[in-house]
């Protein structure tokens, strides 16, 4: 019997399905006691040191006030509404950075690839040039030694509606009237024919072969849509011009150096590394397509954009996700320069005003690794839908 018993053990332990399962538990258990430790020992401490723990000071009024806001805010609201307005300054400049760095990147790394001499050059330059740059260090050249060189306003540059002095950059700022939900109705529309004219263009081109310009068809079709949305609507949007007075400028919409520095600098810097990637992905296609398509008569143009960058693209993807992701998380260097994002706003202003260490890093960690994984679920859910199927 004990035989029996001593065998069947050994035969359950020789089982590598069984022992990483006991490791896995093994492991679980000192992860959960090694985590009720830290957090009796933190409960301990701050409890001597008479620092209370929750969420409840996000009802509490701030008391300051945020450069750069895209909702309503003033002092008396709440931390939780700066909280509010901190996470859509650091999404909007996240977005819009992932937008220009990727525009700047495309046209760098066909630069680099270009067959003029001086554009290849000079293309070189600006990567080897950015890249190996601090990007900190770039941000505080274009706030300090570039933004802050610019005139006072009284002596504003001007260039038509648009003012650019030491206070920022002034423009026209739309304002909306009643029936604009119309345009909006129009627009939202004109996206979903143009969805729909790509996808069966698409499928037409699989199952015939024959090719038709979507995509400029689909830019026809927004623009006209949209404009006799305009047009019905009776033109509902009105623009507030910046005026010159004479010491300041009123009026308009103004975007103000710290917000310029770190878009500028975030999409320069993340685009002489997407310039890289996008030549090396252009450089991984076979010379022979190329070769083939223009003993087929195609344009240089037609060549890339529907040869070339296709095939090019399941290579660019797994490292350009890795660079908005960089890009994202880099906007907490917006800090430096006092741009009025989540670290600067929770982790700095608020911190020091409640003292609620613990809350407030928790919530800038929880919003960035959300947005992080948010572009990765994206970008990762394009990649499969770019990848070669196989019959």
């Amino acid at each position: 019997m004990s035989e029996k018993t001593t065998s069947s053990n050994k035969s359950f332990l020789n089982d590598a399905a069984n022992r990483a399962l006991i490791f896995q538990i093994v492991l679980l258990a000192v992860v959960v006691f090694v985590g009720y430790y830290l957090f009796s020992n933190l409960q301990a401490n701050l409890s001597d040191q008479g620092i209370s723990t929750g969420f409840a000071f996000l009802n509490q009024p701030a008391g300051f006030p945020v450069l750069l806001h895209l909702i309503d805010y003033t002092e008396a609201d709440t931390y939780g509404r700066a909280f509010v307005v901190a996470l859509i300054n650091t999404v909007v400049i996240s977005l819009m950075g992932i937008v220009l760095a990727t525009i700047i990147g495309v046209i760098m790394g066909l630069a680099r690839l270009s067959n003029n001499w001086l554009v290849a050059r000079l293309a070189t330059v600006y990567v080897e040039t950015l890249r190996n740059i601090p990007l900190l260090l770039q941000m505080f050249f274009w706030y300090f030694a570039v933004l802050a060189t610019l005139p006072i306003p009284k002596n504003s540059i001007i260039f038509g509606d648009f003012f650019l002095n030491k206070r920022g950059i002034y423009s026209p700022n739309p304002i909306t009237q009643d029936g604009f939900s119309v345009v909006i109705a129009g627009f939202i529309l004109s996206l979903v024919a143009s969805i729909a004219l790509i996808v069966w263009a698409k499928k037409r081109q699989t199952r015939t072969g024959l090719w038709f310009p979507a995509y400029w068809s689909s830019l026809g079709i927004i623009v006209v849509i949209t404009f006799l949305a305009l047009a019905v609507a009776g033109f509902p949007i009105e623009f507030d011009l910046p005026q010159k007075s004479r010491f300041n400028v009123t009026g308009g919409m103004v975007l103000p150096p710290e917000f310029v520095a770190v878009l500028v600098a975030l999409s320069t810097y993340t685009g002489a590394f997407i310039a890289e990637i996008v030549r090396a992905g252009i450089l991984s296609v076979n010379w022979g397509q190329t070769e083939a398509a223009r003993s087929l008569g195609l344009k240089d143009s037609l060549t890339q954009r529907l040869i070339v960058l296709p095939q090019a693209l399941r290579v660019i993807i797994p490292p350009l996700t890795s660079q908005f992701l960089n890009l994202a998380k880099n906007s907490s260097l917006g800090a430096a320069i006092a741009y009025p994002e989540l670290v600067a706003v929770v982790m700095g202003t608020t911190l020091n005003q409640t003292g609620q260490a613990i809350e407030n890093i928790g919530l800038c960690m929880l919003v960035y690794g959300t947005l992080s994984l948010t572009i990765s679920v994206f970008m990762n859910w394009y990649n499969k839908k770019m990848s070669l199927t196989e019959r």
